[in-house]
């Protein structure tokens, strides 16, 4: 009967620490995975360069300066790689690097209702027998599926890679669920006295999303590439599996799209608002004018104090120059408001 290795990862030692070494597994297939230290890891790959039915997932942290040369030396990682790492872009792809593939992944940590949010990124190398991936921030990708690694059973370096890809594609989701349920949060209220705020918070929701649909969308040439010349030790079923991950990435990439064009729409009804809302503070500003004219003009002739002004010596000028005055300012409403009125 097969023993069962624990799933616990070994307190690091000093060499560890030195060649950046996070995580360590040495994968059976139907067993349990095994934790493994730096001078294990180094063993387990010299002893299974021949055997195909298990492979390792080395798990560094970049901000160890050795670590780039202890992969180097110990298990032939392309320094394309580490180039690539120091020079290439951050948006999410994977593609053939030699006999090897090269994948970037990213983490967000995001709130719809702030507007901070958080990147990292996550470079993965896989050949056959072994996994490597490295990173300057913890990613939480890594985090999770590291918890889940007893209830998987894991037979391939590429099954490890498909599973972060499909961990990434849950980000996504979430990102777009979340931001959904606040879209639908602010359309609700968007007939309230909160229309300036929601301007601004659908603003920076979309351009939040924006950024992210290009931070976390697969370029589309770099896996069609892939998927028409893959290694030759790449498995047609992995090949599949991966052209399913891109119909599913694309369905969520077009519910990406739909909650951006909603997000356009409702700013641009919020717009539309602001502009009757002006064009009814306007109408009343134009309005009161209009009514305060035949004031004004009435004041300022009687205010001459010249020879000759009208009903200077009837008792009763002042009541008939009100009437005078309401006369015209009435004429002068009803002249605004008919125009005013629709035709």
């Amino acid at each position: 009967m097969t023993q069962r290795l624990p799933l616990v990862r070994q307190k690091p030692d000093f060499s560890d620490d030195v060649s950046g070494l996070i995580y360590g597994y040495q994968f059976f297939n139907g067993r349990e995975p095994q934790s493994l230290t730096v001078q294990q890891s180094c063993e387990a790959w010299n002893s299974q360069s021949s055997a195909e039915d298990s492979f390792l997932w080395l798990h560094v942290n970049l901000n160890h300066a050795a670590a780039a040369r202890w992969l180097q030396t110990h298990f032939a990682v392309d320094e394309e790689f580490f180039d690539e790492i120091q020079h290439g872009s951050h948006s999410t792809r994977i593609e053939r690097q030699n006999d090897a593939l090269m994948a970037v992944l990213n983490d967000v940590i995001f709130d719809a209702r702030e507007s901070g949010e958080e990147t990292a990124t996550l470079w993965i190398w896989c050949r056959a027998g072994l996994v490597v991936s490295a990173r300057f921030k913890p990613v939480r990708l890594v985090e999770r599926l590291q918890q889940k690694l007893i209830a998987m059973d894991l037979r391939s370096p590429t099954e490890l890679l498909a599973q972060l890809l499909a961990e990434q594609e849950d980000v996504l989701g979430l990102i777009v669920r979340q931001s959904n349920q606040y879209v639908d949060q602010i359309e609700e209220r968007l007939l309230g006295q909160h229309i300036k705020s929601n301007r601004a918070e659908l603003g920076r929701l979309r351009r939040t999303l924006l950024r992210f649909q290009r931070l976390l969308a697969p370029e589309p040439a770099a896996l069609f590439r892939l998927i028409n010349r893959p290694p030759g030790w790449l498995n047609p079923s992995v090949v599949q599996d991966l052209r399913q991950f891109t119909e599913e990435f694309t369905v969520v990439l077009n519910d990406l799209n739909g909650l951006t064009e909603r997000i356009r729409l409702l700013q641009e009804e919020v717009a539309a608002q602001q502009l009757e809302q002006s064009n009814r503070t306007l109408f009343t500003l134009t309005l009161i004018t209009v009514l305060a004219l035949p004031i004004n003009l009435v004041a300022g002739f009687f205010g001459m104090n010249v020879g000759g002004i009208p009903l200077s010596g009837n008792p009763h000028g002042f009541v008939l120059l009100v009437m005078l005055v309401m006369v015209f300012s009435c004429a002068a409403a009803w002249l605004v408001l008919r125009r005013r009125e629709p035709r």
